[in-house]
């Protein structure tokens, strides 16, 4: 029987398909545009139950309310030909894929869990559990699911990826490290792996190390889809954030997060939160909300994903879009729908969440303050990585510091000084709310901290 690159059973008897499904299975964990070979080669040969499977997988990955339109055809494909004998495990793949298509993240899961189960080598179901396990903000199950992949797929790269990303979001920031290392060691270029340790290094805020970390990979990073790209830079443009490293924040915005992919999901979250960060940080960030607006506003009210909707909004509010009341008029009905299965992540914390938003956006900042301090302790239930969901944090902190809730803000920085001990927009910031408290002596502490960093950075 045919064996894709990973050595699992597949019925495809046609040598151009299987290299659209390895090119899937490849690319889809290597971030390489080559997985979208798959949709060619399901349209060539529409009597392949898991080519058909993959491409309407990847149309689902648009993250658009019309991805489940374009997925039918090929989940309609994949399901009349599993009817004419397929493996267990394909006919479970084409399982998982029409309940995604349906909504049915549970069930989803649930196949999934059972596929890896018995084969552990399924790379591909493997990433998809996590995609959908982090957009649930089940950091334990991420671990767990990628954990099934041991000791069988002890030789891929990508599953040492996975498993490091799954401990970073569980916290276990020196078992990540050492697991993104190892999957290095087996590939060096394992984008995942350097996003796992960039993940790491922030959060131990070893700013400088991690600067220098991303950088000596970047290249790699090239030729990779806009997702994994602007992404990484994100993360590397976080740490120039931190180093005050102005200038190298908006090359990394102009070159890399912003105009690979301006009508992708991914890409437009990644340019929204890191502007709004740029300017809680004091980055001129000139004309750049404008475009980026603008094609948010094309999605229209899209509330496919509750982490990914929140950002649209920030987006369209700043920019004082009139399609921003209409995507708010939106997420209040997504919340009041309880056929979802995630209704109560948009009724508790997407909606207050999404009201703080439009508040800090009108300079309501009491009501800002209030509506984000609800969601705030559950931002985990939409979705969204420790680093990603710090942004409605920043929103949160840049609303005490506008209303003059000086005390409030010192605790808020210094507990964040505890994961960003020397960061310059942070110390600078810190500097001002101790002059405001009365406390000139941790002011100068402060600034000189920041002063240092900068210093630092010209030596």
């Amino acid at each position: 029987m045919t064996k894709d690159l990973y050595g699992l059973s597949l019925t495809c008897p046609n040598a151009a398909t299987l290299s659209g499904i390895n090119d899937f299975i490849h690319g889809f964990l290597s971030y390489q545009p080559k997985a979208t070979n798959i949709i060619a080669a399901a349209d060539a040969d529409p009597d392949c139950a898991l080519a058909n499977a993959y491409a309407a997988m990847l149309w689902m990955f648009l993250e658009a309310p019309v991805a489940p339109q374009k997925a039918a055809p090929y989940l309609a494909r994949a399901q009349t030909a599993a009817k004419a004998g397929v493996t267990s495990r394909e006919t479970r793949v084409v399982a998982a894929t029409e309940a995604w298509v349906n909504n049915d993240i549970p069930e989803l899961l649930k196949i999934c869990d059972q596929i890896i189960t018995d084969f552990p080598r399924d790379m591909a179901m493997l990433k998809l559990a996590q995609y959908h396990l982090f957009n649930l903000g089940d950091a334990a199950g991420m671990l767990r699911m990628a954990l099934k992949a041991l000791p069988e797929a002890e030789d891929i790269a990508y599953a040492h990826g996975m498993i490091a990303f799954g401990y970073e979001q569980c916290h276990l920031l020196d078992r990540a490290e050492d697991a993104a290392r190892h999957a290095m060691s087996l590939q060096h270029d394992d984008a995942w792996a350097h996003h796992a340790i960039a993940h790491v290094m922030l959060t131990q805020g070893r700013v400088a190390e991690g600067a220098a970390f991303m950088e000596s990979v970047a290249e790699t990073w090239n030729g990779l889809n806009s997702f994994m790209r602007s992404h990484n830079w994100w993360h590397l443009a976080l740490f120039y954030l931190s180093l005050g490293r102005h200038d190298d924040v908006r090359t990394a915005y102009d070159t890399h997060v912003w105009g690979l992919a301006k009508e992708y999901s991914q890409d437009q979250v990644g340019a929204t939160s890191l502007l709004a960060r740029m300017e809680f940080a004091g980055v001129d960030v000139g004309p750049r909300w404008a475009d980026v607006a603008d094609h948010v506003a094309l999605r229209g009210a899209d509330t496919v994903n509750p982490f990914l909707t929140l950002q649209y909004l920030y987006a369209l509010a700043r920019t004082a879009h009139s399609e921003a009341n209409d995507l708010m008029q939106a997420i209040e009905e997504r919340a009041a729908d309880q056929s979802q299965h995630d209704h109560v992540a948009w009724r508790d914390v997407a909606l207050p969440a999404a009201i703080g938003i439009m508040a800090h956006a009108q300079g309501n900042w009491d009501a800002a303050i209030h509506n984000l301090s609800r969601a705030l302790p559950r931002m985990a239930e939409c979705g969204g990585s420790h680093a990603q969901r710090d942004l409605f944090e920043q929103i949160h902190l840049d609303a005490l510091v506008r209303d003059g809730r000086a005390s409030s803000a010192q605790q808020v920085l210094e507990m964040r000084r505890t994961y960003d001990p020397d960061g310059v927009p942070l110390n600078l910031m810190l500097g001002d709310v101790y002059a405001k408290s009365g406390l000139p002596e941790l002011a100068e502490e402060a600034r000189a901290r920041a002063a240092r960093t900068l210093a630092a950075q010209q030596g």
